[in-house]
């Protein structure tokens, strides 16, 4: 009979844990609250104050069952694809990124004077034929 009693497992006692709403109401202090840093979310703020019109706007659209059915037969296939797309990209490290900017750098340059040069040839060339 000993033997039945301990294989019996004892119930389990499930500890209540406070919520952050209930330890405010109580007037306890929050320790587990996330601390908050206020020159990121200011600047959050400032940056998206020209775009709230915009989403307020989109807001408004979402509440015809319309726009909903558009949002997600259009919309969302071409955002989860297009994330998609993203994760399968091969991105290029540091140093391919560093040659391939000053490739591209090299290239602008040389192309801007092969341009100039036949800017200024054509520029003489057309003086001495029409101002003869």
């Amino acid at each position: 009979m000993a033997d039945e009693q301990s294989e019996q497992k004892a119930p389990r006692r499930i500890r209540k844990v406070e919520t952050i709403r209930e330890k405010v109401e109580k007037g306890d202090p929050i320790e587990d609250a996330p601390k908050r840093r206020g020159s990121v979310g200011r600047f959050f703020r400032l940056i998206g104050k020209p775009f709230r019109p915009f989403g307020t706007f989109l807001r408004w659209l979402g509440h015809f069952k319309v726009m909903r059915i558009i949002g997600y037969i259009i919309v969302w296939p071409y955002l989860r694809n297009s994330w998609k797309e993203l994760r399968a990209v091969t991105w290029p490290t540091r140093k391919e990124s560093r040659r391939l900017t000053l490739a591209v750098i090299l290239f602008a340059v040389v192309f801007g004077v092969l341009i100039a040069a036949v800017d200024y040839g054509l520029d003489k060339l057309f003086k001495r034929i029409l101002l003869k």
